[in-house]
C-alpha cells in the first residue's frame, strides 16, 4: 500500500472514534433538535394553546398541554374564597362528624355532586331504569356547570357536607367524602317578597341532598346551619325554601331549624298531578349596622 493510502485509512472518522460510537453513528441520523414555541398560558385563554411552529418545510399547529387551572375553568375557577368567614378548615358550620364547606370548582368534585342529587331525585322507573338515571344525572349535571358559570360568587353557592374525621378517610379521594349538598341562591321572586317585610331580597334554600345510606345522621343539619352562616355572610335577613306538604320528615327538619311556614300551594295544583307544597320562611338575626352595609 502506498504511503497516500495510508495516510487516508488513519484519517477516516471510523478509525477516530472508539468503536461503539463509530457503530452508533454510522447507523443513526439524529435530526437537530429545534426547541418548540413556549406556551403563554392564560390572558389568550384557549387561542393560545395553539402556536405555529415551522418543521421540515411545513406549517403545523404544536398544541400547548394545559395546565391544572385551565382544566378547572371548563367548569369554573377552583376554590372561590367562600371560607373567607368559616373556620380554619373553610367549613361554613360543623354538626357532629360533619362540615360544610362551598364545593370546589373542579370536575370531579362537580360530577360527584351531581351524582348525590341524582340518587336523591331521581325517580326509579320499571324498564331501562340505569339508562334514565345516566340521563338524570348528566342533566343535572350540565344545570350545575351552567349555575356555576352565570352566577355571580355572592349569589349562588353550591354547599357540600363532608365528614371531617380524616383517619376515616385516607383511601378516599376528596371528592368521595361528599355525602350532602344544597343550593343557596339569592332570589327576589314576587311571590315569596310578600311574605317578607323590609327587604328585596332573600337567600333561598334548594336542592338539598343526602346519600341514602347518610340520612337521619345529622347531615342535613349541618347543612342547614351552614346555609343559615352564609346568609349571614351576604347580609341577608331573610331564608325560604319550599317543601312537600305532604313529607313529614323534611317539614320536620325544617322546623327544628327555625323555619316556619307562611304560605301553601293551592289545592287545584293536584289536579294537574303535582304534589303540594308550602313555602318556609326563617328570619336571621342580622344587627342593624349588618343591614346598612348591603
Amino acid at each position: 500500500m502506498s504511503p497516500a493510502a495510508t495516510m487516508a485509512v488513519l484519517l477516516r472518522p471510523s478509525t477516530l472514534l472508539p468503536s461503539s460510537q463509530s457503530t452508533t453513528t454510522s447507523r443513526l441520523r439524529f435530526p437537530v433538535a429545534t426547541p418548540l414555541p413556549r406556551c403563554r398560558h392564560g390572558g389568550a385563554g384557549k387561542k393560545s394553546r395553539l402556536l405555529v411552529a415551522r418543521r421540515r418545510g411545513r406549517r403545523d399547529r404544536v398544541a400547548c398541554l394545559p395546565t391544572k387551572e385551565e382544566e378547572e375553568e371548563e367548569v369554573g375557577v377552583a376554590g372561590d374564597g367562600g371560607d373567607e368567614d368559616g373556620d380554619e378548615d373553610g367549613y361554613l358550620a360543623r354538626e357532629g362528624e360533619w362540615g360544610v364547606r362551598r364545593m370546589g370548582r373542579v370536575g370531579e368534585e362537580m360530577r360527584r355532586v351531581a351524582l348525590v342529587q341524582a340518587e336523591a331525585f331521581h325517580i326509579p322507573v320499571a324498564l331501562f331504569n340505569d339508562f334514565f338515571f345516566d340521563f338524570f344525572k348528566a342533566e343535572v349535571l350540565s344545570a350545575l356547570i351552567y349555575r356555576v358559570r352565570n352566577s355571580p360568587p355572592d349569589r349562588y353557592a353550591c354547599l357540600v357536607a363532608e365528614e371531617v374525621d380524616a383517619t376515616s378517610q385516607i383511601s378516599e379521594a376528596p371528592f368521595e367524602k361528599i355525602v350532602g349538598v344544597v343550593d343557596c341562591t339569592v332570589q327576589n321572586e314576587a311571590d315569596i317578597l310578600k311574605n317578607l317585610q323590609g327587604v328585596d331580597e332573600y337567600l333561598y334554600v334548594s336542592g338539598i341532598a343526602v346519600l341514602p345510606s347518610f340520612r337521619r345522621r345529622k347531615v342535613g343539619t349541618a347543612l342547614l346551619k351552614a346555609c343559615e352562616a352564609l346568609a349571614l355572610q351576604w347580609r341577608h335577613r331573610f331564608m325560604a325554601l319550599r317543601a312537600y306538604k305532604d313529607d313529614d320528615g323534611a317539614r320536620g327538619l325544617y322546623s327544628k331549624a327555625g323555619y316556619r311556614v307562611v304560605a301553601k300551594d293551592p289545592g287545584w295544583v293536584t289536579w294537574v298531578g303535582r304534589r303540594r307544597r308550602v313555602l318556609m320562611i326563617k328570619e336571621l338575626p342580622i344587627h342593624e349596622h349588618h343591614l346598612e352595609q348591603q
